[in-house]
């Protein structure tokens, strides 16, 4: 089903362009609001959290008035990691919940993400439906005078999103000894991650931690690693921890300034939940763009490795159908299906700490349980006019891709996929031979370049 307006996550793109306009955000209220609201006494409710990108104002303005208009109460949470809005949603009763973010875009994008009562997030049928009332502005039932809309503040969110994360762990585990980085990405979770970390008793560096609407993921944050692991070495610390602008997902490092990204940190959690049995369904969940090798590595152990399309809403829904409680993405969306709804680079960062305190291990052998296959992802920019599903049907670029999976056979895989959250074409490409990883990668990247002209 293809849909207009929405991506792999939520509707994104440059603010104050369509279709991130605040005619678009009210319009999009009142539609979600028509589709959610309750029939009959009971008072229909909407979350809505966002980041600190300066749009943000702007966006949750028009939001309220789309919902209220309709009927809605708006419960505001102000700056509040993704993550912390899907859990809000289900705490206070809330009908929907709404987050504005676009996740690790710098500050000129925004985004709108939406989740329902149950704090999972829409599946594309729900968006469809969406999608038909914003271009139908006449089917929106406006509420009467006196049935409209309030705005509330509630001041307590952070609280209950903070002991929501603890509660993860067991009540006696504490940090106590531990030095971390945390790289709040200057955005959702600069005040909230910080504040978790002290209060389990870790002594904490935090950089990344003075947004000013303009430096969301600028230079920081889980895609702009840098000054994490330059952090880690100067002040000696035991981990960093590096979030994205809505905190939604994570990358770490070891003590060394090594990475440690999402599909090390799932083999290292993975292992630990089967040898302590609650790991449900004997596996995991992971997207296409995960490693060769960490399927290998989990296979060895005795641990399946279920492949979904990429999107941390598509690891969900493969997790809930086959009853699978941990999964995610190599770009570190970590899905705790026994904490929570969607991905959570708090409660990750939780988890993997307990793990290393569990087996009294540092982070630099906990972080590196396999050896990856030699892979490349580049990001083609789209240059030209021809969208990028019409470039990726040609002729030229489906033989291209078909030859170089053939020659790489069991040894390999090409996975080429359009972004859904950003103008361009991502190519993965990996094998146990790096020379063909190079060469194979280059062939399919110029073509594509050739074929947007």
């Amino acid at each position: 089903m293809t849909r207009k307006y929405f991506g792999t996550d939520g509707i994104r793109g440059h603010a104050n362009q369509a279709p991130m306009t605040p005619d678009m955000a009210l319009r999009l209220g009142q539609a979600v609001g028509q589709i959610f609201r309750e029939n009959g006494p009971m008072r229909s409710s909407v979350v809505i959290g966002k980041d600190t990108r300066l749009s943000g104002y702007m966006f949750e303005s028009a939001l309220e008035a789309g919902f209220t208009s309709v009927g809605f109460y708006c419960l505001l949470v102000g700056p509040m990691p993704t993550p912390a809005v899907a859990q809000l949603t289900r705490s206070l009763r809330a009908n929907v919940g709404v987050m504005i973010s676009a996740s690790h875009n710098e500050y000129q994008d925004n985004g709108i993400k939406l989740f329902a009562a149950d704090g999972f997030k829409l599946p594309d049928e729900v968006e469809h439906r969406i999608e038909e009332l914003i271009d139908a502005p006449e089917r929106i039932e406006l509420a009467t005078a006196d049935n409209i809309g309030k705005a509330v503040r509630i001041e307590d969110a952070p609280g209950r999103y903070i002991e929501t994360c603890k509660a993860s762990l067991p009540r006696d585990f504490k940090l106590d000894g531990l030095k971390i980085v945390v790289d709040c990405a200057n955005g959702a979770a600069y005040k909230i991650a910080p504040k978790i970390f002290w209060e389990m008793g870790a002594e904490v560096i935090h950089i990344g931690s003075e947004p000013d609407g303009l430096n969301i993921n600028q230079g920081c944050g889980s895609t702009k690693t840098e000054s994490m692991c330059q952090a880690v070495q100067e002040f000696e610390a035991d981990l960093g921890i590096a979030l994205d602008g809505d905190a939604d997902r994570l990358i770490l490092c070891d003590e060394k300034g090594e990475i440690i990204d999402g599909d090390q940190i799932m083999a290292a959690i993975a292992l630990h939940m089967k040898e302590k049995g609650i790991l449900k369904g004997g596996a995991i969940a992971a997207t296409e763009m995960s490693n060769m090798g960490l399927a290998t590595y989990l296979e060895e152990n005795g641990v399946g490795m279920m492949r979904t399309a990429v999107g941390d809403r598509y690891v969900t829904e493969a997790m809930r159908k086959h009853g699978i409680n941990f999964g995610g993405e190599q770009s570190g969306h970590l899905i705790f299906m026994d904490h929570g709804t969607t991905g959570d680079g708090i409660v990750a960062a939780l988890q993997f700490l307990y793990v290393m305190r569990n087996r009294a291990v540092r982070a630099s052998e906990l972080g590196h349980s396999f050896v990856k296959f030699p892979q490349i992802l580049r990001n083609v920019n789209l240059t030209g006019t021809i969208p990028a599903d019409d470039i990726l049907q040609r002729g030229a670029v489906q033989a291209v891709i078909a030859e170089s999976q053939s020659l790489l056979g069991n040894d390999g895989r090409v996975f080429i996929r359009k972004s859904g959250t950003e103008p361009l074409i991502r190519v993965m490409v990996e094998s146990i031979d790096p020379t063909q990883v190079t060469m194979h990668a280059e062939r399919i990247i110029g073509t594509i370049e050739a074929n947007m002209l």
